[in-house]
């Protein structure tokens, strides 16, 4: 290998030391963090699997007050008035609710987008989520590091025995962006908040065993489908809240993804 692909790859390097310094973001000590205090289902929800989730979790306490059904084609309709609740995502993803919409484009209305970003923005000042500016700067550095790779390999002409070394010594960096890319917002006291609450209420194997609608909005909130699939499964299945084949699954703790919910669907 050439020695102008060294600084290449040197550079790409820097890329990703850059990337990972923006992406150690220090967490405030909160309230969140103490263990007799948990945070409301939509932001554990938001935590774990994003604005999808958070908006899912409402619909979950939304459908336990009547407030919304299934509609055709795998869509939600609301079924009334939003309840006695003050909880600004739940009234956001309510007042969205104009026509029926699909779980993906529900989540995207802008009385949805607005009720879970000043939610976001709540959990950022608890140290719970990285600040913005910083996640996009670190995955843009991230994305930049496969860009000089390859710039690097043309650049110097690199060809037949030469070639398969560069990409070869390459490859490092570029496996290390592409893990660090698929690292989610949450901070380090955001993935341990989600951990000791997932030890402290595990799944339980029936729906009979919990009779408290909160506490199915918890396990909603920790665990995605299979919690769906537990509790809801006719109006997860109908209202189109499962992830479908093909769909980029964030609704389940890490350890799960891919595998099968069982049941009504995952």
């Amino acid at each position: 290998m050439s020695t102008g692909m060294w600084w290449f790859i040197g550079a790409a390097c820097g890329q990703l030391l850059c990337a990972a310094a923006l992406l150690r973001t220090r967490s405030r000590d909160s309230g969140t963090e103490r263990p007799d205090e948990v945070p409301p289902p939509q932001a554990l929800a938001l935590l774990r699997g994003g604005r999808r989730a958070a908006v899912t979790v409402a619909l979950v306490a939304l459908h336990q007050r009547g407030a919304v059904a299934a509609g055709r084609k795998h869509t939600i309709r609301a079924n009334g008035g939003p309840g006695r609740t003050r909880d600004p995502v739940q009234l956001g993803v309510h007042g969205a609710l104009h026509r029926a919409f699909a779980l993906r484009d529900l989540a995207l209305r802008p009385e949805a987008r607005r009720a879970v970003d000043a939610l976001r923005g709540e959990l950022r000042g608890a140290g719970l989520l990285r600040p913005p500016a910083r996640w996009w700067a670190a995955r843009a550095l991230l994305g930049c590091v496969p860009l000089t790779v390859a710039v690097g390999a043309y650049a110097t002409g690199a060809s037949g025995a030469g070639l398969a070394g560069t990409l070869a010594v390459g490859a490092l960096p570029v496996l290390v962006a592409v893990v660090l890319l698929r690292r989610s917002p949450a901070t380090r006291a955001a993935r341990r908040l989600l951990a000791t609450l997932r030890e402290r209420y595990p799944l339980p194997a029936h729906r009979r065993e919990v009779t408290d609608g909160r506490l199915v909005q918890l396990y909603v909130a920790l665990y995605g489908d299979p919690a769906l699939a537990l509790f809801l499964p006719r109006f997860s299945r109908e209202g189109g809240l499962l992830a479908r084949p093909g769909d980029e699954d964030r609704n389940r703790p890490p350890g799960e993804r891919g595998a099968g919910t069982g049941g009504a669907a995952g």
